[in-house]
């Protein structure tokens, strides 16, 4: 029971970040000399990453590449900045406001819109597909056993977790506005808890979040199942806003495509359950928006009102 309160807990509840703390010594008002020139301040650059995980685990998976990146590109200072769930994040890129973004492939090509440009595939594109999780006790052995019950997804913009998945039922008869019950949860996680908790017959995902929920809680884990997988597609984006200094894009462009040629680099992808990062422009998606158009003539508009 503790440890199911514990997961609720992490799934249900925002995390909060609460940073600094009082100088013991006073900086004393007024202007300030000294015998060496004050470091001039560096411009900042904010990695927006799209709501993989909830915003302590996102910074545990990405807090390391940040890190790397400041240590390479002395010139320039990188933040991440995570968000609570797909429409905030959505927001954000929409009124250009992070200067680099790691986005879904339908995200990609609302970034395009707004003058984001594509420099980089993160993952292998064998590994972006969705993913049906229910309980090995479930009795959902066909997509025919959803009718009449819920399924989750982290959002309805979720390409992999969400969209793929509807796509894949409505292939295999199933009609996704009148047969089941489609619940967006704010999370991959809270996805797939939905399933653990039996609150829905089948959580839909994609498999970076259920590798790593399966490191975090191999207990819950074992007994859950992918019942189905979708095709694959293409992976997230690695975009950079068109007023960046070409040479700080060119940089971080060889700075990731070679992560996974260093010893240090196998570390920080492997925290981020990514094989390693894809020269890609933006001509390499063109594939999400024949796929996107297919999608919306058949199931529904990929941006809906909710009820």
């Amino acid at each position: 029971m503790a440890t199911l309160i514990r997961l609720l807990l992490a799934v249900l509840i925002p995390t909060m970040f609460v940073a600094g703390c009082e100088s013991e010594t006073p900086t004393p008002p007024g202007p300030q000399y000294g015998d060496q020139p004050a470091e001039p301040l560096k411009p900042l650059y904010r990695l927006a990453v799209h709501p993989l995980h909830n915003p302590n685990k996102l910074a545990e998976a990405y807090q390391p590449l940040i890190g790397y990146l400041n240590r390479q590109i002395s010139d320039a200072h990188f933040e991440l900045e995570a968000s609570r769930d797909y429409q905030v994040y959505e927001a954000k890129f929409r009124t250009r406001d992070p200067e680099i973004l790691l986005a879904n492939p339908w995200q990609t090509l609302e970034a395009l819109k707004v003058g984001y440009q594509v420099i980089a595939m993160a993952g292998d594109a064998e590994d972006f597909k969705g993913l049906f999780i229910v309980r090995k006790d479930s009795g959902i052995n066909t997509p025919a056993d959803l009718k009449g019950k819920v399924v989750s997804y982290p959002s309805q913009t979720a390409l992999a977790a969400c969209i793929m998945p509807q796509y894949f039922l409505h292939k295999h008869g199933i009609d996704v506005n009148r047969d089941i019950q489609n619940r967006y949860v704010g999370s991959q996680e809270s996805s797939i808890m939905n399933a653990y908790l039996g609150e829905a017959a089948a959580g839909a995902t994609w498999p970076p979040p259920w590798r790593l929920f399966q490191k975090d809680h191999p207990q819950e884990a074992a007994e859950l199942t992918i019942a189905w997988e979708t095709p694959g597609l293409i992976n997230n984006s690695v975009m950079v806003r068109n007023d960046v200094p070409a040479a700080i894009r060119d940089k971080l462009k060889v700075l990731i495509l070679a992560l996974d040629n260093r010893p240090e680099g196998k570390l920080i992808l492997t925290g981020m359950e990514t094989a390693r990062f894809h020269s890609a422009d933006d001509a390499s998606y063109d594939v999400v928006r024949d796929y996107i158009a297919d999608f919306e003539k058949v199931v529904r508009p990929v941006e809906q009102k909710m009820n």
